[in-house]
């Protein structure tokens, strides 16, 4: 889809409310119009991450678990105790697979949340609370390795935190666990990990930040919403994925989101606690309210209990045994591509044992060139920059037979393209390369202006 308003010469604009309403045929006709048409960008596997399942089979099953309980609320349990239920077991699932089972001394909690975001901030947010309940005057902070997800530094800003960012090794993309240790003060509430990183599929030296968490005497949030549902299984598996999670014994909150690997609807996270009191810090109560005594555990308040419908039928089909093999087919076909990248000595596939998901840059040609020419194919990868480098997040859709294969033809020819016109700016490296000569302060007010002309546009209507 190239342009931002691609429907507006085939279907009327709604620039106000309609007069009168239209028959149902015809809007779920032109609804299903859209949908093939999008669905079919995606399903041939040649797209970076974003359709995490794949399988429409699975999304008309859990279109039917939604709609059972899309018109109830969760915040009512009173008339939907089922909500209780799902929303129970799949924090005990999620525990289970993270292996809360290793928490002794406390007691392991959590909280279904909307997004990976949403799971971020209420850690974020929880830190805080417990923090101002002890007594902490001081202008809080939270410790971060630079690679760590973007939603850090947008709670802390949300929640009046300092967000510190400690540098990361650039041969092993791992955060430097000697720097976080000299940025940690009295006011440091908790370190950050990933497991694993978005831009490199890395995970950090979550051993030795655990160790420093408990030394120091702070929280260790482990961000999992990318692995957290795929990487346990991956380490079953015998793939060398690093112990990460409530086994060490200074985790204290993980976030893992189901609508990625755990192959739920759009809109479902969880965070996990090691210590329900701490999730409970962030509880919000209003006692008297003219409107009632008011409380919720999270941000949200009115919530559609179809999403936790969907999301429990969508961990109870697979269960341990089709989660396994989904990571098998995922991980081997990463291997593949991750070799398919390897045979070009002019690629370099960047940090220290990446899982599933892999980035790869050159040093003697623009990556973006590259991109440039696979895009002609029909991929669809995610840009970085510093350096510039192309990633590529593996998911079901990368398992159809043929896919992989294809990758490895389609980098052939666009390897030998980009070694042709190596002199030649790429066309995708504007938009997605890094800035030449690093990031000035200039460059930063360009690019904020263009981003803030994109997200207005894309809630505007066309002209």
């Amino acid at each position: 889809m190239s342009s931002t308003y691609p429907y507006a010469d085939r279907y009327p604009v709604n620039r106000a409310m309609p007069e009168h309403g239209r028959p149902e045929a015809d809007i779920l006709d032109e609804l299903r119009t859209m949908a093939a048409e999008e669905d079919g960008y995606w399903e041939g596997g040649h797209v970076s991450g974003s359709m995490y399942c794949g399988d429409h089979d699975h999304y008309a099953f859990l279109t039917q678990a939604f709609g059972l309980f899309a018109h109830s609320n969760a915040l009512q349990r009173d008339i939907c105790p089922s909500a209780t239920r799902f929303e129970g077991e799949i924090i005990a699932m999620s525990l289970d697979m993270l292996h809360g089972d290793a928490v002794t001394d406390t007691t392991p909690g959590g909280l279904v949340t909307s997004g990976g975001s949403a799971s971020i901030a209420h850690a974020v947010l929880s830190y805080r609370e417990k923090a101002r309940a002890e007594g902490r005057t001081g202008r809080l902070n939270v410790i971060k390795p630079e690679t760590a997800h973007p939603a850090f530094d947008k709670a802390c800003h949300l929640f009046d935190l300092e967000l510190r960012r400690a540098p990361v090794d650039p041969a092993t993309t791992q955060v430097d666990v000697s720097a976080v240790a000299d940025l940690i003060d009295d006011d440091t509430v908790a370190l950050i990990g990933s497991a694993c990183n978005y831009g490199y599929g890395t995970v950090d030296p979550m051993r030795q930040l655990s160790d420093l968490a408990v030394e120091r005497g702070v929280g260790l949030h482990v961000d999992g919403c990318l692995g957290g549902f795929i990487l346990p299984w991956g380490q079953e598996l015998g793939y060398p994925v690093p112990t990460f999670d409530f086994r060490l014994p200074g985790v204290t909150t993980i976030s893992a989101d189901t609508h990625k690997y755990g192959y739920a609807f759009k809109g479902s996270s969880v965070v996990l606690f090691r210590d329900t009191a701490l999730r409970n810090s962030q509880y919000f109560y209003l006692t008297d309210w003219t409107g009632g005594k008011y409380c919720s555990p999270s941000m949200d308040g009115s919530r559609s209990v179809g999403l936790l419908a969907s999301t429990w039928a969508s961990m109870v089909k697979n269960g341990r045994d089709g989660y396994l093999r989904h990571a098998e087919a995922i991980f081997s076909t990463a291997a593949a591509m991750q070799d398919a990248v390897r045979s070009h000595g002019d690629l370099r596939i960047l940090g220290l044992d990446p899982t599933f998901l892999f980035s790869f840059t050159s040093d003697d040609f623009d990556i973006y060139l590259v991109n440039d020419r696979m895009k002609l194919k029909g991929w669809r990868f995610n840009g970085q920059q510093y350096p510039n480098a192309l990633h590529m997040a593996v998911t079901r859709p990368q398992t159809q037979s043929g896919v992989a294969e294809r990758f490895a033809v389609d980098l052939n020819e666009a390897v030998a393209w980009a070694r042709e016109h190596r002199d030649q700016a790429p066309e995708s490296g504007a938009v997605y390369g890094g800035v030449a000569g690093g990031m000035t302060d200039e460059a930063d007010e360009f690019i904020k202006m263009v981003m803030a002309d994109m997200m207005d546009q894309q809630l505007s209507l066309p002209d």
